[in-house]
C-alpha cells in the first residue's frame, strides 16, 4: 500500500509542477492552454494506461485465486470422502464386534440356562 500511496503522490506532484510550470513561463494565453490540453491529454492517457494494467493485474489475480479456491475444494472432498469411507469402514467392523459379542453371550446365556435346568431336572 505505501508503495501505491509514493505513487500516486508523485504523480500529484508531476502534475503539480507542470501546471505551476506551464502558468509562470512566458508564454501567451492561447499558448499556455494549448499546453495544458496537451498535458491534460498526456495525463489522461497515463491514467487509462495505468487503469488497463490494473484491470489486467486483477484479472490474473482473480483467475489464479480462482485456480488455488478449486484445487482446495477438490483436495477438501476427497478428504471428506476418505473420511467418510474410513467411518463407514469402522462402523461395519464395530457392528461385526459387537454382533459376535451379542451371540457370544446369547450363547452363555443359553448354556447357562440349559444347564441350571439339568441341574433342577436332576433333583
Amino acid at each position: 500500500m505505501a508503495k501505491g500511496k509514493f505513487a500516486l503522490g508523485a504523480l500529484i506532484g508531476a502534475a503539480v509542477g507542470t501546471v505551476v510550470g506551464v502558468l509562470t513561463a512566458p508564454k501567451s494565453g492561447k499558448e499556455t492552454r494549448a499546453d495544458l490540453k496537451v498535458k491534460a491529454e498526456e495525463a489522461k492517457a497515463d491514467a487509462l494506461a495505468k487503469a488497463a494494467q490494473a484491470h489486467t493485474k486483477a484479472e490474473e489475480v482473480t483467475s489464479e485465486l480462482k485456480v488455488k479456491a478449486e484445487k482446495t475444494a477438490d483436495e477438501a472432498r476427497a478428504i471428506a470422502e476418505d473420511v467418510k469411507a474410513k467411518a463407514e469402514a469402522k462402523a461395519a467392523e464395530l457392528k461385526t464386534t459387537a454382533e459376535s459379542y451379542k451371540s457370544r453371550g446369547e450363547n452363555a446365556v443359553h448354556g447357562a440356562v440349559d444347564g441350571a435346568k439339568k441341574g433342577f431336572n436332576k433333583k
